[in-house]
């Protein structure tokens, strides 16, 4: 199995006392050669439209969508709240610590997760209430319904009171010692709360944590602990209750959401998490191949090879556009039909961080070097 620098940066684990780097021994492995870059046909006219730097060098940095602003966080604790339509930051504060896991918010309550396992939750730029979490997040909270979810790296789901941080209920299950480090599936689909227990999803009542239903989508099938993991992955494409999914480096699949029904489920080996619409699923391998699958049945409708090696992000559909973009600072527009290059643009040189955005008719992006960016089509 080829092991991209993606692979490679997802695959550490948490186990129950200390966070280990499980695949250090591998640090002697040639990195791959990437694939020569194709000719840009520059076939949609697409421009830069705003940038705003975050003044970031740090590893975390991370984006959260809220109607057409986003809020960007940074792993020193900076919180950005970004206007996607003009790039003008609306407001900027600073939680006062370092940050383990992404940012969670809607259009009141804002929540991050410091490196000492504390929950940290903020209105209108002022803190509310912090909480204790007994063990590492590395999941982005889910902040929906008046309520603030969380993920642990030990697959414990908790629930806190939005407004005022009680604790209202806890889910956890055993499993496997050793976890991912990076983050897991956690978001909600009406009234269901969707987490991620090692390779199983689950289908939770937000209400009191009670368990509706349990899929198993992935399963390691490796010779030791690390080939064995398979959990899933943060980044789905939903469409009302289909809900499609990465298990890390074993399966992309779909399932409904609300009956917990698996649709269909197909091998894959990638890191990312994918995106689609009600057509297609799209997802990007640990070697940087592009896929396709037919959303209604799984069937792959094409693949495109010319991103190999490259450290490809996660994809996004929107705008009639695939995006992607790779460690190099490329931002890549595939046709979604076929998989061939329409445009390609560079950002600063450093790589893409996480998938791309649609907001406000707008693609943003986020860098390494912090920086946000907005493009859009002429």
């Amino acid at each position: 199995m080829v092991l991209s620098s993606s692979f490679l940066r997802g695959l550490f684990a948490v186990c129950t006392c200390s966070v280990v780097l499980a695949l250090a021994a591998c640090a002697s492995f040639d990195k791959p050669k990437p694939e020569p870059l194709e000719a840009n046909p520059a076939s949609i006219n697409v421009k830069e439209v705003w940038r705003v730097n975050l003044g970031a060098t740090t590893s975390l940095l991370e984006l959260r969508p809220v109607g057409a602003m986003l809020w960007a966080a940074a792993s020193q604790g900076d919180l950005s709240l970004i206007d996607a339509a003009n790039g003008q930051v609306r407001a900027r504060f600073s939680t006062g610590q370092t940050l383990s896991a992404g940012v969670g918010a809607d259009k009141q309550f804002v929540a991050v997760v410091s490196r000492d396992n504390q929950l940290i939750v903020h209105s209108e730029q002022k803190e509310l209430w912090r909480q204790k979490i007994p063990s590492l997040v590395i999941t982005a909270p889910l902040v929906a319904g008046e309520r603030v979810f969380v993920l642990a790296a030990d697959r414990t789901v908790y629930a806190f009171d939005a407004a005022n941080g009680r604790k209202l209920w806890t889910q956890q299950r055993s499993g496997e010692s050793l976890l991912l480090g990076q983050a897991g599936l956690l978001t909600a689909v009406g009234d269901t709360l969707l987490a991620a227990q090692g390779g199983r999803l689950l289908g939770l009542n937000p209400q009191n944590g009670s368990l509706r239903w349990d899929i198993q989508v992935a399963s390691g099938r490796g010779v030791n602990e690390v080939e064995r993991l398979a959990d899933l992955v943060a980044g789905v494409s939903r469409v009302g209750d289909s809900v499609c999914l990465r298990g890390f480096q074993y399966a992309v699949a779909c399932v409904d959401a609300r009956s917990g029904r698996s649709v269909w489920n197909k091998s894959a080996s990638g890191a990312s998490g994918i995106g689609g619409d009600a057509q297609t699923v799209f997802g990007t391998e640990s070697d940087g191949k592009v896929i396709a699958w037919r959303r209604a049945d799984g069937e792959k409708l094409w693949t495109n090879e010319k991103l190999r090696f490259r450290n490809v992000s996660g994809p996004t559909l929107a705008g009639g556009a695939l995006l992607l973009g790779d460690g190099d600072g490329n931002l890549h527009f595939l046709s979604p039909a076929d998989g061939k290059l329409l445009n390609r643009l560079s950002t600063d040189g450093s790589p893409i961080v996480s998938a791309p955005m649609w907001l406000a008719s707008t693609w943003v992006v986020i860098t390494q070097r912090g920086n946000v960016i907005g493009f859009r089509q002429q």
